[in-house]
């Protein structure tokens, strides 16, 4: 392990990173095997003594620019703010200039999907992520967009085939904890309300308190880590707003590989930070 340095990453040390990086993380959208370890001893042979601890927050570094430019990351390396500029502009550069990587993406973000047979509620649910101080900090400030942002988060907000498996998925799951409760009516009630009334609802899933209240399931699922961003449209937000005691946003994440999710509870706009990507201008 070589010496822990304070100082600034050199463009030659950003660029050998982002480079090893980006492979690990196209080799996993390939469906293909990697060592982390090994990746990060021998990059470890191209850097300035830069010890494991310092490897991996840059790795963390890089997660964050890369959900900022609207890509999928390697979950393993949680997404950690307080970035080096130079790594923006390195990452950019990159992915604006690796076409493998962007098959990669394309093809991960647009292949179908499947429900697992067995959804156990308990077992897949984790906690919900905290609003980071960052997100508190842009709720009245507007963030200038990257010259390059991908729209891998759209094409897979745009695969039916995904979003139909995990909206399944949980009313699977909606109906296991109804049954747990033994609540075993009020389970046979749950209703996917997106297939059977129709998708401009405000809602995906029609479930129930155990004491026979209406619960209202926004579901939005993604096959990449916890802290992917996600599109929610202005009527799902409004409704949030107007039935927020009874409105639960379900976000299922991993999708593909170990279907987990956590849950918001009452108005979206109050939980979380809702960047205005795109407006419909009228004149």
């Amino acid at each position: 392990m070589g010496t822990f340095q304070t100082s600034d990453w050199s463009r030659a040390e950003v660029e050998a990173i982002v480079d090893d990086y980006l492979h690990m993380l196209t080799q996993e959208l390939s469906g293909q095997q990697y060592n982390k370890t090994a990746h990060r001893k021998a990059l470890s042979l191209r850097l300035n003594g830069r010890s494991d601890g310092s490897i991996e927050f840059k790795h963390a570094n890089i997660s964050a620019v890369l959900i900022d430019l609207g890509c999928p990351y390697i979950v393993g390396y949680k997404p950690r703010s307080n970035v080096q500029s130079l790594l923006y502009e390195v990452v950019e550069d990159r992915i604006a200039n690796n076409p493998l990587f962007d098959q990669a993406a394309r093809s991960a973000v647009e292949q179908p999907a499947v429900a697992p047979l067995h959804a156990d509620f308990e077992s897949v649910l984790v906690d919900a992520p905290v609003m980071s101080a960052r997100a508190e900090q842009e709720r009245a400030a507007y963030r200038p967009r990257f010259r390059v942002v991908r729209d891998y988060l759209e094409r897979e907000a745009r695969n039916r085939s995904l979003g139909e498996a995990g909206e399944g998925f949980v009313v699977a799951c909606e109906r296991d904890r109804l049954w747990k409760l033994g609540c075993a009516r009020l389970s046979d009630r749950v209703e996917h309300v997106a297939a059977t009334r129709g998708d401009g609802l405000g809602f995906d899933v029609l479930s129930f308190e155990a004491d026979g209240r209406e619960r209202f399931i926004e579901v939005k699922t993604t096959a990449f880590g916890k802290q992917m961003p996600f599109y929610i449209t202005r009527n799902e937000v409004e409704f949030s707003k107007v039935y927020a005691p009874q409105f639960r946003l379900y976000r299922l994440f991993e999708f593909r590989r170990a279907p987990r999710m956590f849950a918001l509870e009452g108005s979206v706009s109050e939980r979380c930070l809702l960047d205005p990507v795109t407006y419909l201008v009228r004149v």
